[in-house]
């Protein structure tokens, strides 16, 4: 009896397992072709890219019905659906089509709505109302765009479209009732019966967006730890937690990560995806400004000191060995946020809140001596050194809205870089000091906040000034990109996106 109930347990192991990898196609559930096309369509994840292809006919997706290959997963509430798209080939067909769909059934006459890109570089909203009913459309000014975003708030659907490098440009529907739980996906249709499409998607992502009445720095939604090539824009996630992890450091030898959690420090290796504690010692209490000097032999942090009321104080301590981080800001002085080393390792550049008024400071480690180099009542912050010395880059709210600066290394010159309606946080310059990444919150939030659950820009601008570029169209702000973070031989950056589960 014993034999046979190991034998069918193990039966039902291998059914399951095989039920599994049969249809569960990266972060998606199944792959439906939606009303049965004459060509038989596909669908493939690229695990080690984390790439899709999918390749389908259909005579159309309008009018009453549709025809396309469906690659999709189910969802309730609001979300945020966000792919970069390529065709593949020249297409035999100009109103061949791809994109995101939102469906209330597998139907082929389903209520639904999808954004689109055409061969011929259409770009619309297009939706079907009633079961059955005909096919509308919203036309984009915008043409032939790699990034296709589409997002749900409540009754209110967003379509957002870009090429690389490029803003959004959005069109909106509103008043379109489906239901709360919806199969979402992506698409490719032929537009002829006769003919295979396909198209690759990158860069996939469903988001979970935060609930409308959290409460900030006490309810947290999922964090993604990511990858990106900066030439390319390719982003991979390396690591998903239902905590909120913030502000990865790159370790100077290029083999992990240093992040933030619940005020602890962890060291992430690349090599073999394992997590492992970074020993603080008694610092505990950690914010996400933790940095790791040039040579890589210090770590820098900043530490909610419980003897002072919780003000946050700088600390360092070796980067190897088991050494309790030493105090360098004085008890009683005001809050104080680490944000850079000097190349020479003697000072440490922070934030403070000094005389009612956030501004930047250096301060020597060894004697604690303060050196004040901004001066405004507004906010100053996010300082950090050039690798050789000469500059020191921040960010200030001084001109109304929070703009990169940039000055001497002691405080003179003080010059603007970025001149736009965003608000603009935490310039971080690329080892090889051609180059400034940094994050680019809304514009209609406070300029002086830099908060959770945004839809932000990672931007990339020339060391020395110049036109910005976007690298990333995410979800996130606070702890996406607090620290440095780029890889030692400048071609990539990590940072933090969020998502709720779903």
């Amino acid at each position: 009896m014993k034999s046979n109930a190991l034998l069918l347990s193990l039966l039902f192991i291998l059914m399951t397992t095989t039920f599994q990898a049969q249809y569960k196609i990266g972060i998606f559930d199944g792959e439906t072709a939606i009303g049965n096309p004459k060509v038989k369509g596909s669908s493939t994840f690229d695990a080690k890219n984390q790439t899709y292809t999918l390749t389908g006919a259909g005579t159309n997706m309008w009018f009453g019905t549709d025809e396309f290959q469906y690659l999709w997963t189910t969802i309730q509430g609001d979300f945020i659906l966000r792919a970069t798209v390529k065709f593949n080939g020249a297409g035999a067909d100009p109103h061949r089509k791809t994109g995101w769909i939102i469906k209330n059934s597998l139907d082929t006459n389903s209520a639904h709505v999808n954004a689109s890109t055409h061969g011929d570089g259409l770009t619309s909203l297009q939706y079907r109302k009633t079961v059955g009913g005909l096919t509308e459309e919203l036309k984009s000014i915008d043409e032939s765009p790699t990034i296709i975003q589409l997002e749900r708030r409540g009754t209110t659907y967003i379509m957002s479209t870009a090429k690389f490098g490029e803003e959004l440009t959005s069109v909106e529907l509103t008043n379109m009732d489906l239901d709360n739980e919806v199969y979402v996906g992506l698409y490719v249709c032929s537009h002829n019966p006769k003919v295979l499409e396909s198209a690759t998607f990158s860069n996939v992502r469903i988001v979970k967006p935060v609930e409308a009445d959290y409460t900030p720095y006490r309810n947290y939604i999922g964090s993604n730890l990511e990858l990106m090539d900066v030439e390319t824009g390719h982003r991979k996630i390396i690591h998903h937690s239902a905590h909120s992890i913030q502000a990865p450091n790159w370790t100077v030898d290029g083999k992990k990560l240093i992040y933030n959690s619940k005020g602890h420090l962890y060291n992430y290796e690349l090599e073999t995806n394992t997590i492992t504690p970074l020993n603080t010692g008694f610092a505990v209490n950690n914010n996400n400004d933790h940095v790791l000097s040039f040579d890589g032999k210090l770590l820098g942090i900043s530490n909610h000191n419980q003897k002072d009321d919780g003000s946050s104080a700088l600390y360092y301590l070796p980067t190897e060995g088991d050494s309790l981080p030493k105090m360098v800001t004085k008890p009683g002085v005001g809050a104080s946020y680490f944000h850079g080393w000097s190349p020479n390792n003697k000072e440490m550049l922070f934030t403070g809140n000094r005389n009612g008024a956030y501004n930047i400071f250096s301060v020597n480690i060894k004697s604690g001596k303060e050196e004040q180099l901004t001066d405004y009542p507004t906010l100053d912050d996010g300082p950090e050194f050039s690798e050789n010395g000469k500059y020191i880059y921040f960010n200030s709210v001084r001109s109304g809205t929070m703009q990169l600066y940039r000055m001497k290394a002691n405080g003179k010159k003080q010059e603007q870089l970025t001149f736009d309606e965003y608000n603009n946080w935490f310039p971080h310059v690329s080892p090889d000091q051609k180059w400034i990444v940094f994050i680019s919150f809304p514009k209609d939030i406070n300029p002086s906040e830099h908060p959770f659950y945004k839809h932000c820009m990672l931007r990339i601008m020339p060391f020395n000034g110049g036109e910005p570029k976007v690298l990333a169209h995410i979800y996130g702000g606070q702890g996406t990109i607090n620290v440095p973070s780029w890889s030692p031989d400048s071609k990539r950056i990590a940072f933090v996106t969020n998502t709720d589960s779903y």
